[in-house]
């Protein structure tokens, strides 16, 4: 191009045309779009959340209850069941003046029975480890007696005996547990031997 066609081209203007850059708002609104977007994710898993938690306070007041209820059902039939024990003594007691001593104990067993049949309804099991070995978590050991019979570390002798409910322990059974004889025990000095260690006697 001519040196005066260019001054003219540049004198009117004319000139290779520059693309337009985007607009800025393009990728603004995308923003806010993607905001919106998660604003609306946001709300929902928050609504999700407080509807668990308000099911699981829910479930925690179900079970609550049904504890509270299973509470109160077994006092009551506890309750149901000593009735008739505390009817039986309140009658030895009113005839006590009049009975004999042969009526008083026929009475007293008679209670005894009334309240062994309660605690078979309530599932209360007597603990009798008469022969038994030695438990720990089940009986309480009050003494340890020699013993030539008994097996070392069995039950001996049942102080008093130990109390389940429903296959947990009430009270240990209280028991005397045998052990093993030592030499002395075993083999006692003879009458010689005794009198040859006191020649005076």
């Amino acid at each position: 191009m001519a040196g005066g066609e260019l001054e003219r081209a540049r004198a009117s203007g004319e000139h290779d045309e520059v693309p337009e850059r985007p607009s800025a708002m393009v990728p603004l609104e995308e923003l806010q779009r993607a905001l919106a977007d998660a604003e609306q994710r946001a709300a929902s898993l928050r609504d999700q959340y407080l509807r668990s938690v308000a099911e699981l306070d829910n479930v925690r007041k179900r079970a609550q209850r049904e504890v509270d209820n299973a509470t109160r059902l077994g006092i009551e039939k506890l309750a149901a069941e000593l009735l008739p024990v505390k009817d039986s003594l309140e009658l030895a007691v009113a005839s006590a003046g009049q009975a004999t001593a042969s009526a008083l104990a026929e009475g007293q067993r008679a209670t005894l029975k009334l309240l062994a049949k309660a605690f078979e309804k309530l599932d209360i099991r007597q603990i009798d480890p008469h022969g038994e070995p030695f438990d720990p978590a089940r009986h309480e050991a009050v003494l340890m007696q020699p013993s030539a019979t008994a097996e070392p570390h069995s039950v001996l002798k049942v102080v008093q005996p130990g109390y389940e409910l429903n296959g947990r322990l009430l009270r240990p059974a209280r028991v005397i547990v045998a052990r093993a004889l030592n030499r002395e025990e075993s083999h006692p000095p003879s009458a010689a031997s005794r009198a040859n260690e006191n020649p005076s006697e």
